[in-house]
């Protein structure tokens, strides 16, 4: 049965709504349930706060970040889960990423635990090992100060862990691949076990 020409873009106009809203609603249940897991990332530091530029600036796509280990779990929360084009740099003290649409990111060195190579992560796949996942630490929520007329608790409540994280950036140009995971392997502290490159096969297998 042929539509009237109206009848027929109003249906389509219709469908398109319904369709935005239910990723819109997504998004939001995707925020909410990440945000009481991931705490709020470091606050990126005045540009003289941030130590010497080792790399960069460089054009990428800030593919996403996931809870480390799982490339599929896309975190939702702060806005870290929103791919966005940015603008990466690399200092002796984090990695700052400058981001358009979305909050900039702030990774300080002394919370990145290592790097890795991978062709896809959390529905970009790009055939090639051209995103460098940058694995890395967000420090927990501080526990709220108890009111000063409460009884001392007999022992302090241990620390809340801080939550792992990967956070997959592809630079514009294949040249700067290689060069920004050596740039980020070298902000790994001395004493930190260096993430396994072998893990990407394995979540690339997974994400197959």
């Amino acid at each position: 049965m042929n539509l009237p020409q109206p009848v027929a873009v109003g249906i389509w106009v219709v469908l398109g709504v319904v369709l935005l809203t239910l990723v819109l609603i997504g998004r939001r249940r995707l925020a909410g349930r990440s945000k009481g897991v991931v705490p709020t990332p470091p606050a990126v530091p005045a540009p003289g706060d941030r130590g010497a530029v080792t790399l960069g600036p460089l054009d990428a796509l800030y593919v996403s970040s996931t809870l480390a280990g799982d490339w599929l779990a896309r975190v939702g929360a702060h806005g870290l889960g929103d791919r966005s084009r940015a603008v990466v740099t690399v200092h002796d003290g984090g990695l700052h990423a400058a981001r358009s649409g979305a909050p900039d990111l702030w990774v300080p060195a002394a919370a990145v635990s290592g790097a890795a190579l991978t062709p896809g992560m959390a529905g970009k796949f790009v055939g090639k090992e051209a995103i460098v996942v940058v694995s890395w630490a967000v420090p927990a929520e501080p526990v709220p100060a108890t009111d000063g007329g409460a009884p001392a608790l007999a022992e302090t409540p241990p620390s809340p862990a801080p939550v792992l994280l990967d956070t997959g950036l592809m630079p514009r140009h294949d040249d700067d691949v290689p060069r920004l995971l050596d740039a980020v392997l070298a902000l790994v502290p001395a004493d930190t076990n260096v993430a396994d490159p072998n893990v990407a096969d394995q979540n690339d297998k997974e994400a197959q």
